[in-house]
Parts: structure tokens; sequence; C-alpha cells
């Protein structure tokens, strides 16, 4: 019996030494392995392991990509709301001055506006300055936001058509793609933009709130003259806002290729911006106010159909000049540095963002 024992001890032995050796020490792997059988198990499992690791390492940097266009966009429409609020509240007082001028029959001079802004401080107090502000913060936040955003993707959209992807468009495209951002802003805005021109003509006593403008003209008038003037805006938005982002690109432009700075300083962003608001206001003036007189029909007893008849009115009654061109020297003053703060704001602001967040991912 101590034999047999003996033997089975060392029969167990060599089994468990011949099963470390193989464990220990696999054969070479033969690519047939996995199709014939003959493969180790332990081999096997290597080599699915492996397939696996390479495909999440692969996919991973799409989701990375796609979280990298969301903050991009994001920060545009962060920087484009702030651009925005900050640029119209500056000059409220002034735009609101300039659209009672667009909407009466008083002859326009810079005496007369100081008059009309002395005479509102003095009956209905400082406040009563940027009334209807209320209601442009709520166009204007959404509006700007929009149109610098979309200005961002329709650049990188037309970049990549005509083949200019990472570097400046030419003129042509550069026109468009303002035009474009600015006629998607005002398309998705319009109502917003109709209430805030009735609230800056209207006394307060008529219109509590920016509600109260939306069911008042709804009911009286109804929801199809939320978008009286809708066509004069957008005939009007295409060169103003083509010409504000083409100006104030080309002129970063010029000084990026003749100064050797890659950026300009805020000094000149906003003179670039004042440049750009100054061209494009110029230029579609006579369509603002058409468009005021249209959205502000209703209150002012005046019947307005069409561009053409509101032209022919105008011209009729107050002559070109002064008629269609009523108010645009208020507006050079009110719109470059509408413009030129607007611009500037966004520009300093991505900066700012963009310094942010790669200072977080540093930090991780």
């Amino acid at each position: 019996m101590k034999e047999g024992d003996f033997l089975y001890g060392k029969l167990n032995c060599n089994l468990s030494s011949s099963l470390q050796v193989t464990t220990e020490e696999p054969e070479p792997f033969c690519p047939l392995g996995s199709a014939t059988g003959m493969g180790n198990g332990v081999r096997e499992g290597q080599v699915d392991f492996r397939g696996q690791d390479v495909e999440p390492t692969a996919s991973a940097h799409l989701p990375a990509e796609g979280i990298q266009e969301q903050k991009k966009v994001l920060n545009s429409l962060m920087s484009g709301a702030l651009a925005g609020a900050v640029a119209k509240t500056a000059v409220a007082p002034l735009d609101r001055t300039k659209i009672m001028f667009q909407v009466s029959s008083k002859r326009f001079s810079a005496k007369e506006a100081y008059r009309l802004i002395y005479h509102t401080y003095l009956n209905e107090g400082f406040w009563s300055l940027w009334r209807g502000n209320s209601a442009t913060m709520v166009r204007v936040i959404p509006y700007a936001a929009i149109q610098f955003c979309a200005h961002e993707e329709y650049k990188q959209l037309l970049g990549s058509y005509y083949g200019f992807q990472g570097k400046a468009l030419t003129p042509f495209p550069r026109f468009i793609a303002g035009s474009l951002a600015g006629t998607t802003a005002a398309m998705l805005t319009y109502p917003l933009d109709m209430v805030r021109a009735r609230m800056a003509v209207t006394p307060k006593e008529m219109y509590s709130n920016i509600v109260h403008v939306f069911i008042r003209i709804s009911r009286e008038e109804g929801l199809k003259t939320l978008y009286r003037g809708f066509t004069p805006t957008i005939l009007g938005v295409i060169p103003y806002a083509g010409l504000s982002f083409f100006t104030y690109e080309t002129l970063k432009k010029l000084h990026a290729d003749h100064s050797g700075k890659s950026q300009p300083s805020p000094p000149e962003r906003l003179l670039f911006g004042a440049c750009a608001g100054l061209i494009g206001q110029s230029a579609s003036y006579p369509l603002d106010v058409v468009r005021r007189r249209m959205q502000t029909a209703g209150v002012m007893g005046h019947t307005y159909s069409s561009i053409l008849l509101t032209m022919q009115e105008i011209i009729r009654e107050e002559g070109l000049i002064r008629g269609l061109y009523k108010g645009l020297s208020m507006n050079w003053v009110k719109g470059p540095i509408a413009v030129g703060i607007s611009f500037t704001t966004f520009d300093l602001t991505q900066i700012l963002l963009r310094k942010l967040q790669h200072s977080t991912n540093v930090e991780r």
C-alpha cells in the first residue's frame, strides 16, 4: 500500500508540473489555432481581449469631437447674447428717441432730439429713457446669440464649400455668411422686434408689459399683425448684416496682414466695429424707416399695406431725404457705438471662455 501511495503522489506531482509549464509557457500563437481548434484557450482569450480594447479607443474620439463642437456652439451663443445685451443697453435712450422720430411726421434735428430726451426725462423720469429696453433685451439676447452663432457656423460651412477651411474667407463668401446669419436671427425673433417697437412709441399706460402687448395685439389686431413689416426687415437685414460682418472681418484681416499681429487690440476692435455699423446701417436705413412705420401703424393712426405704398406715402408727405433718412444722423452716433461694442464684446468673451476652458482642461 505504501508503494502505491508513493506512485500515486508522484503521478499527481508530474501532472501538476506539466500543467504549470503549459500555463506559464504557452506555445507560439498560430493564426490557424482558432480556426482548427488547436490553439490553447489562454491565447484565444488574449486575442479577443485585444480586439475589444481597440474599439473603445477609436470610438472615444468621436464623442470628444462632438463635445468640442457643442462647447464651441455654446460659447458662441453665450458670447453673442452678452454682446447684444451690453450694446443695446448702452444706446437704449438714443435708440428709443430715433424710433419716436421714425414713426412720426416731425422733422428731425439734433436739437429736437435733445429736446425730446430732456422732455421725457422731466415728465417721466430718468429710467423712462430705457422704456421698452426690457422688450429689447427679450428680443436682442436671442437675436444676437443666434446671429453670432449662425455666423460662425456659416463661415465654417462656406469655408469648407469654397476650400478655405481654417483660413479667412474671400469677400463674397464673407458677405454671404453675414447676410445669412442676420436673416436667420431676424426670422426666428421677429415678433419680439414688433413688440419692442410698440412699447417704445406708446405711453406706459397703454401696455403694461411684454405679455400684455402680445395679448392686446392678438386680440385687437390679429396674430398676423405680429409679422407686419417682416418683408422690409428681411430685405434690410441682408445688406445690413452682410456689410457689417463683411466690413469687420475685412478690417481685422487687413490689420493682421499689415501689422503682423494675429489679433487687434480692444480699442482697434471698437473702431473696426464702429466702421462696420456705420456702413451697414447707412445702406439699409430707408428700409428700417419703412419697417418701423409698418410695425407701429396700428397705434399711430396710419394704414400701410406694402413696402412700396409706405415709401410713396412717406416721400409724398415728408420728402425723400427727410422722410426715408429721418434720424440717420442720430444713427451715425448710435449705430457705430452699438455695433462696435457688440463685436468687441463678442470677440473678447470668446477669447475669455476659450482660456477658461483651456485652463480647466490643463488642471484635469
